[in-house]
């Protein structure tokens, strides 16, 4: 008997919709020959909710993301004057707890990449920091911002990329600023001290942020999974992607004990909406991801190997990694290539 998963969808802004319609194609290609299907939810949610709802997440989006599985985001614009509503996936991360940001950073065939054969995974703490929002203006041109650092986000992050490391190449790296931020990057690297010796397997190293940066330039073959705090890691993993081809070919999941929510890692590109020009394939590999936390690991696999396949055939890519081909014309090329596998 087949199994039937709800997922909630939200389209998102700008080019959000053309990248999500084109994801949906390709999940609705691999659930032909599969055990499973998706029951797909839609709800309005992005910056073009706020004229109608005054908020860019309202309240019946929120209600129905919480009777489902897990939620597949597309990019949303997020506002930033002052006493805008804050960020749609930094709110959902918060009360879904989804305390780990995944993004894997993969090199992929006929993609320009900083080196070959590049496969890490950078792991983002994604529920406090800097981005818990606690920001106060104390007088005209003077204001100060809370980076909130708790043990027990530390060690759910540190943990989940322990379980990864154990899964993949067995080495970790985690990257603060401990020898200028001694106390709350201080709280961070104990949590790693302190889950080490649970994962005896796997060999730990740590780097400073700045440094990171670097060698991430220099040598990111070296490295297998990274782990962080928030605001480093929403820096590492954005230079992770352009080091194997770009923002949008990489997707994010955002995990928890009890929920997923997986995105393009990019943001909505307002200028190109419309176009049909826009690269899907971060969306699609975070479909991918969605599917394999759904426990659907065969189809998961599927649709990585296809995106693989019709890039290693050249033929068909879109503008941004050097070819011709529109949203649609990629997508469909992607969605045959999944039905012969």
């Amino acid at each position: 008997m087949s199994k039937t998963y709800k997922i909630a969808v939200l389209k998102g802004d700008g080019i959000g919709p053309e990248i999500t319609e084109a994801t949906i194609k390709v999940l609705e290609a691999v659930q032909e020959k599969a055990d499973f299907k998706l029951d797909l939810i839609y709800g309005e949610a992005g910056a073009h909710c706020i004229p109608t709802f005054g908020t860019n997440l309202p309240k019946e989006t929120l209600e129905m993301i919480k009777q489902t599985d897990a939620c597949l985001k597309g990019p949303m614009t997020t506002p930033e004057e002052a006493g805008a509503p804050p960020s749609v996936a930094v709110t959902l991360r918060s009360i879904f707890k989804l305390y780990a940001n995944v993004r894997p950073c993969k090199t992929f065939p006929n993609v320009e990449s900083l080196k070959p054969n590049l496969d890490f995974v950078v792991v983002r703490e994604n529920t406090e920091g800097l981005y818990s929002g606690a920001e106060f203006q104390l007088a005209p041109g003077v204001a100060i911002a809370l980076r909130i650092i708790t043990k027990e986000a530390c060690l759910n992050v540190v943990e989940y990329a322990f379980k990864l490391a154990e899964k993949r190449k067995k080495h970790l790296t985690y990257i603060h600023k401990g020898n200028i931020l001694r106390i709350t990057d201080g709280i961070f690297k104990e949590a790693v001290q302190e889950l080490a010796p649970k994962h005896p397997t796997v060999t730990v190293d740590d780097l400073h942020i700045d440094a990171a940066t670097m060698q991430l330039i220099k040598k990111p073959e070296i490295y297998d999974v990274l782990v962080t705090t928030n605001l480093f890691g929403d820096i590492i993993s954005d230079e992770a992607a352009q080091v194997v081809g770009g923002l949008g070919m990489a997707g994010g999941a955002n995990v928890g004990d009890n929920y997923g929510m997986f995105e393009p890692i990019h943001g909505s590109a307002p200028k190109y909406t419309g176009m049909n020009r826009a690269n899907p394939i971060s969306n699609i590999m975070a479909a991918s991801m969605m599917l394999d936390y759904l426990g659907e690991t065969d189809a998961a696999t599927k649709i990585e190997k296809a995106v693989t396949e019709i890039l290693g055939e050249g033929k068909v890519r879109t503008l941004d990694i050097g070819g011709t081909a529109t949203t649609s014309e990629f997508t469909d090329a992607l969605a045959a290539k999944v039905r012969t596998l």
